[in-house]
């Protein structure tokens, strides 16, 4: 595989690069068709690694929380100005109802194009649950790992989007046209559910555009600690959404928040809430029990059923439970049964519950208003649409009809085939580099690829990259710069990851 090794590390750097070099020829076929001179893109990131580092941190540096509206429109500007950086012709501001998006194009005159998909907000920080300030990157050594960057979004999801940036730069930078056209679709709405992804996917010039693609690439870090790359077919849709109850809307209770002594008289809010969010699910909280919730839902396959036992067989139960800080399945079922839990089966979370006061020391009170946040994580053939009307039925059927259902964003699941163009390509360059990848149904996190599987356009999309991160949505949250680990890729390794995909997708049919 790919070293990300600096000079005063075991591996030579010189006898690397030759067999990178080596490694990233296609076949005489190929190369006729592309006539690719790798060494010199090659030079070209080890050349640039520092500027690639320093484009990434300029890139945490800027906040860009959608969930508190912070930095969005200074976001945008700085997408626009990184794709204008890249070479790309055309950089367009996208607006929306809510936060704009960016769309752009990199015409190099090649047979295919490529569209690339790019997320440029970032989820809510508290600062205090930090080891250093979130939009400070802080460059850190990590035991077992080499050098790692700390800051929110460094692998969700600026740190491999930059390193595509940064191939991008190489096979320019060492004057080189690009073997593919691209199509840049951003959004800046993604951790809130990419409620209007469609007004920048929709507009006619990006439509054009992207029905001259041949597929969609998110740039991703998919090497886990012991190096293993999992290749995921697809991803899990989700409607976010919070369920309020007041006592103005239900008519009994408080219309304000009173004395705690009253609720010997008066119904309670909050109380109402808790019983609406235990008509959801089983009683132990782990089984969906709205009504008719699961008769959409896509059996598993055979072919599915293959893919997670051999994952079963090739991951450590041990790492996993390592990595999420715990030591039981629910209902203590089997590592196995716990993978196909995780791709098949819908959920109804409960992310956050507020209610009164939550301060230091009690207040006792009696609140008047309680509130739910909440995700359903969808599978195939669900629909966000029809989710969410079978939640408020269900509600409403209990008793629980006042309460308001505010759905903030969401989208349907997405799926790709095995065979398409951009899997096969994405399955060659892994197993090319000694990284046989486990081929998995669908992530059990979300991502809004429905627009571009979906109707009308219907194109395959991957998720791709070398590269290892952690801690997406939690504090110190970090991106590998510079691996010590021989097993896994830095920064540079994930750079020549995506040059490899490039040209791959140029010469195969």
């Amino acid at each position: 595989m790919f070293s990300s090794a600096k000079p005063d590390q075991a591996v030579d750097r010189r006898a690397f690069l030759g067999a990178a070099a080596a490694a990233l020829l296609p076949s005489p076929a190929a190369r006729a068709a592309t006539a690719p001179d790798l060494k010199p893109i090659l030079a070209e990131i080890e050349k640039r690694h520092d500027e690639s580092v320093r484009r990434i941190e300029d890139w945490v540096k800027q906040p860009t929380i959608a969930a508190e509206n912070k930095g969005i429109n200074e976001g945008c500007d700085l997408m626009m100005r990184l794709l204008r950086d890249a070479g790309c012709n055309q950089v367009t501001k996208c607006p929306t109802d809510l936060h704009p998006g960016v769309f752009a194009t990199l015409d190099a005159g090649a047979p295919k194009t490529l569209a690339v998909y790019i997320m440029y907000d970032v989820k809510q920080v508290d600062p205090t649950e930090w080891s250093s300030p979130p939009f400070s990157p802080t460059l850190v050594e990590r035991s077992g790992l080499g050098r790692v960057l700390v800051a929110r979004g460094a692998v969700n999801s600026k740190g491999p989007q930059g390193a595509f940036l940064a191939a991008v730069h190489a096979i320019r930078g060492a004057g080189q046209k690009l073997p593919v056209n691209l199509v840049f679709v951003c959004e800046s709405e993604e951790e809130i559910g990419s409620p209007h992804i469609p007004q920048i996917v929709h507009r006619p010039e990006v439509m054009a555009a992207l029905r001259q693609a041949v597929g969609v690439l998110t740039p991703s870090s998919a090497q886990s600690l012991d190096g293993t790359v999992t290749l995921s077919l697809g991803a899990k849709g989700v409607v976010e959404l919070e369920l309020v109850s007041t006592g103005e809307k239900w008519g009994r209770g408080p219309r304000l928040d009173v004395h705690s002594s009253n609720k010997a008289r008066l119904d309670s809010p909050a109380w109402h809430l808790v019983e609406a969010l235990a008509a959801l699910v089983s009683p132990d909280g782990n089984t969906p029990a709205i009504d008719h919730y699961l008769e959409k839902v896509r059996p598993v396959s055979a072919a599915e059923k293959a893919m997670i036992d051999e994952a079963a067989k090739r991951e450590s139960e041990e790492l996993v439970k390592k990595q999420l800080g715990i030591e039981h399945w629910v209902h203590d079922v089997s590592f196995r049964e716990s993978l196909e839990m995780l791709c098949s089966r819908p959920t109804v979370n409960i992310e956050g519950l507020v209610a009164g006061y939550t301060g230091t020391g009690g207040k006792t009170i009696l609140p008047h208003r309680a509130v739910a946040k909440m995700d359903l994580r969808l599978v195939p053939d669900m629909t966000a649409a029809d989710a969410l009307a079978k939640l408020k039925a269900h509600l409403a059927k209990r008793g629980f009809g006042d309460i308001e259902v505010n759905m903030t964003g969401g989208y349907d699941p997405t799926s790709t085939s095995p065979d398409s163009l951009p899997v096969r390509v994405e399955t060659a360059i892994y197993k090319r580099n000694g990284a046989n990848p486990i081929i998995w149904p669908r992530n059990a996190g979300s991502w809004p690829g429905y627009v571009f599987t979906g109707e009308p356009l219907k194109l395959p999309a991957v998720q791709f990259g070398f590269g290892h991160g952690n801690g997406a949505h939690a504090p110190n949250e970090y991106y590998l710069i510079e691996s010590k680990n021989p097993k896994i890729q830095g920064l540079d390794g994930a750079v020549r990851g995506h040059v490899e995909f490039l040209y791959e997708l140029a010469a195969t049919s």
